[in-house]
């Protein structure tokens, strides 16, 4: 295995930090949606559907996922660091590539949740094409 230099696995912080950032506001819109969502259930309880409300906690336990991928991806790369650091090259490799792993894993449940997102999306404007119709 070819030795990894400390700078290796700190390129992964940049990339990482913005997915994070991403993930987080994705977060924080849907906890908005849930919050006003709550509000027009107690105002009008005909006027939501139990498939929305699962709809939705599905993407949150899928952003929760991505989220703790990516933080578990992070946490392995200074992992990783700390063992090119005292010089153990071999662990910090195979440390690394399981770092790689988690990020491609928490990118595939990102892409999972936008397909769950982009169907919604699509079932709403459909209704909206239905009752302009």
């Amino acid at each position: 295995m070819e030795q990894l230099s400390l700078t290796t696995p700190s390129l992964l912080f940049s990339a990482i930090s913005l997915l994070m950032l991403a993930y987080t506001n994705r977060f924080l819109s849907y906890a908005q949606l849930v919050r006003n969502l709550k509000e027009k259930v107690i105002e009008d309880k005909s006027s939501v559907a139990l498939p929305q409300i699962a709809n939705l906690r599905k993407r949150l336990n899928l952003i929760q996922s991505m989220q703790v991928y990516g933080i578990m991806s992070l946490l392995l790369c200074v992992v990783s660091m700390f063992f090119i650091y005292i010089k153990m090259y071999s662990a910090a490799g195979y440390i690394f590539g399981i770092a790689l792993i988690l990020l491609i894993v928490s990118l595939a449940i990102c892409v999972r949740e936008i397909q769950i997102s982009m169907r919604s999306l699509n079932l709403h404007l459909h209704d909206m094409e239905e009752i302009e119709k």
